[in-house]
């Protein structure tokens, strides 16, 4: 078992002897391996997060009240931070996360552009420069300060990507096919990484992201439970007129 925890970079052997000794862990040794156990969960959780969504779309036919930009954007934010990532040959802990999502992000993509027939022109060219620049991106044949800035505007794209789908949502007084175990899901990987990204020191800019992230997932969380529960009531209205 302690083999296998090394192999991953995970030291239990401080907590193990603590154990041992009849002493709870201390904190400078319990809450790296937390960190460590919890960003491990999240890779694996990440290799879900999607899937309800794709599942609903799949299953209603439909994409109504879904922004395409927004999910367009959260393409381009992940392909961005993997492609850093792996020119970077950060550990697979670090980018696992976002692996699994960006792949079920593209299907995802794939999906709404399907079901949101006839694709206008727009749509085929921002297809045809992604797939064009992508490659470039991940064998990391660009220019390092351009990546740098492009990497440091992640945080930026993945709140664009949030607020068309806020203010769709606010708009139409509806969230329409949005998945709530993927927004739900959304909101707590978000609050897990602020505590993993304090305790291994990240920089404030990351840190900023990720809570702007917690605050615009909580947003779309509370316009679900607000517009449903709405929605629920109308129909019940209606059932008993």
């Amino acid at each position: 078992m302690e083999k296998a925890m090394d192999y991953l970079g995970i030291d239990l052997r401080c907590a193990t002897n603590s154990l041992r000794h009849g002493h709870f862990p201390a904190k400078d040794c319990l809450f790296p391996l937390i960190t460590k156990l919890l960003s491990y969960f999240l890779v694996a959780a990440s290799m879900t997060v999607k899937l309800p969504q794709i599942m609903k779309i799949v299953d209603k036919k439909s994409v109504r009240g879904l922004s395409v930009t927004a999910f367009e954007l959260e393409v381009v934010g992940y392909t961005i931070s993997l492609a850093y990532c792996l020119h970077k040959k950060l550990p697979f802990s670090a980018f696992g996360e976002i692996a699994f999502l960006l792949i079920q992000a593209l299907i995802l993509m794939g999906c709404i552009y399907y079901f949101s027939k006839p694709l206008s022109v727009g749509a085929w060219v921002r297809v045809a420069v992604y797939f064009a620049l992508a490659p470039a991106l991940f064998a990391g044949k660009i220019d390092g300060l351009v990546f740098e800035a492009l990497y440091a505007s992640k945080h930026l794209i993945f709140l664009s990507a949030r607020v068309p789908q806020i203010w769709k949502n606010f708009r139409g007084k509806s969230t329409g096919q949005l998945s709530f175990l993927t927004c739900l899901m959304n909101l707590g990987g978000s609050m897990a990484r602020v505590f993993t990204s304090v305790q291994v020191n990240a920089p404030f800019s990351m840190l900023l992201g990720i809570v702007l992230a917690v605050f615009t997932n909580g947003i779309i969380m509370s316009q679900i439970l607000l517009y449903r529960v709405k929605e629920e009531k109308q129909v019940d209205a209606k059932k008993m007129s």
